[in-house]
């Protein structure tokens, strides 16, 4: 087996294709690294390939479109103990790249590039990615993942082969780029970043980078696999708000300035408890659903705090919700009857309602919730 493996997507980069090899065959030659320069093909038309052999590299061609799925066929076929990958339009130089093989040698499974650390040469990223998509995505990452990298979408990377085939990724976008991250991060694999020059690239064509498509397929990405920032706090954070403002506004009109706040908001502030509750419920569901399935890693911690909530345990509380909510709206209903059914005076009585079947409707939500857990807790044969 080779020691290292110099990969580049390709798809009609006859422009570049051949710097990107020479510098990668000096990277190689400088440095005494037995190693190859593998060129995955995504359907060029433009000579690429030819362009490639010529110089000594080897084609294989992926017959699935994206550059995910470049990336991954090239992996798979790859000789090499570790792999440098970057990009074939001369942005990224190869030669330069020994410090993040060093960093593989000393024992990291993974080594990104930051080009926020390091250097970006005149008109090599356009404003938008430089100061709001890389940093924006970047920083959701640390967030939703806790991983410290200042650079999430950096196209020069080094990391080892078997590690990463380990992780089963799936993605053939450029959402690759940060499901390697994100999936290393959880299968907990040892990861670093060293900083780098990007250059501007050497094709007179634009690029095949989409900007806003391509940002929010990374940011779908990871909200996908993080239920707990999709799902669980937006629930939480609504409930909360929701039940603040169902007390302050039930003894009667709360006034901020010369604002009222009356019935109007009382009943938004049910309908947003409501939701609340279904969407937090929706991502305990998530949750659980990704261990289950090997989307995200076991969490025995997690899974045990839940089934605390045993169904019998969520039944009997809904139960008692339920018997408050509809204590409540008899009541209403009493004192509608004591005035033979003539109007009422609805800021009194929706204060009295709202309420009342806000209790009713979580605590059915809670039962049939509360089954959907059970659910997904029974065992089953593999």
């Amino acid at each position: 087996m080779k020691e290292l493996t110099i990969l580049l997507p390709c798809l009609n980069e006859a422009e570049t294709i051949g710097q990107c090899i020479k510098r990668a065959r000096k990277l190689l030659d400088d440095h005494g690294i037995d190693g190859e320069i593998l060129i995955s093909d995504n359907g060029s038309t433009d000579g690429s390939q030819a362009i490639s052999n010529k110089l000594g590299a080897r084609v294989v061609e992926c017959p699935i479109r994206g550059y995910g799925a470049a990336l991954q066929f090239g992996i798979e076929r790859a000789e090499g103990k570790f792999i440098l990958m970057g990009d074939a339009d001369d942005s990224y130089h190869f030669d330069e790249a020994f410090p993040m093989i060093q960093k593989l040698r000393e024992g990291y499974d993974i080594c990104i590039g930051t080009r926020l650390k390091g250097k970006i040469m005149k008109n090599a990223m356009p404003f938008l990615n430089r100061y709001l998509g890389t940093p924006v995505i970047t920083k959701i990452g640390k967030i939703f993942f806790k991983v410290a990298l200042s650079d999430y979408n950096c196209g020069m990377r080094a990391f080892r082969r078997d590690k990463l085939l380990e992780l089963n990724l799936v993605t053939t976008g450029m959402e690759w780029a940060s499901e390697m991250i994100i999936k290393s991060k959880l299968a907990g694999l040892k990861m670093t970043e060293v900083p780098i020059t990007l250059y501007k690239d050497g094709r007179s064509r634009p690029p095949h980078l989409r900007r806003w498509r391509d940002g929010w397929r990374h940011i779908r990405f990871m909200l996908l696999h993080s239920p707990k920032w999709l799902f669980t706090i937006p629930g939480i954070v609504m409930i909360a708000v929701g039940i603040t403002g169902e007390i302050l506004l039930m003894p009667g009109v709360f006034k901020i300035g010369n604002v009222n706040f009356d019935v109007h908001t009382l009943t938004a502030m049910a309908i947003l408890t409501i939701v609340g509750t279904q969407v937090m419920f929706t991502g305990i569901f998530a949750n659980l659903y990704s261990h289950i399935t090997g989307i995200l890693p076991e969490d025995e911690k997690y899974r045990n705090l839940i089934k605390k909530f045993s169904l019998e345990k969520v039944l009997v509380f809904c139960l008692i919700l339920f018997i408050f909510g509809l204590t409540g709206f008899l009541y209403t209903l009493w004192e509608w009857y004591r005035v033979n059914f003539s109007e009422l005076n609805y800021q009194v009585t929706m204060r009295q309602l709202v309420p009342s079947l806000t209790l009713i409707a979580i605590s059915i939500q809670g039962m049939f919730n509360g089954f959907m857990l059970s659910l997904l807790f029974l065992r089953t044969k593999k």
